[in-house]
């Protein structure tokens, strides 16, 4: 086994070999959510999980948009079923709104 650097064709070959790797996303995907399983407890794990959550525009913009369609509906039936639904959305849309606004400003 030699300790010095590999010859130019081995190391063109190497180099070829870890761009495709590089651009094969289902592997980098894998590789991503290969964990240890976690010893933390059931609750800490879900706050972790609901920390990491990463809306997108469309998710946020439909919650927005059920929200707000609650809202007036609360308030033109004075329905408590509606008005209790709006209260269960509201704080999910908001949350999830703020991830993505954290997530634009790159905090």
């Amino acid at each position: 086994m030699s300790i010095g650097r590999l010859p130019d064709h081995e190391q063109r070959i190497l180099d070829e070999l870890e761009r495709a790797l590089r651009r094969d996303r289902r592997l980098d995907r894998r590789m991503r959510t290969l964990r240890r399983p976690s010893r933390r407890p059931a609750p800490a794990r879900l706050l972790s999980r609901v920390a990491a959550y990463r809306p997108r525009v469309l998710t946020v913009a439909l919650l927005f948009a059920v929200s707000t369609g609650l809202m007036v509906a609360g308030m033109v039936t004075s329905e408590p079923a509606v008005i209790w639904a709006f209260a269960a959305l509201w704080p999910v849309t908001l949350f999830a709104g703020f991830r993505l606004m954290c997530r634009w400003c790159g905090g």
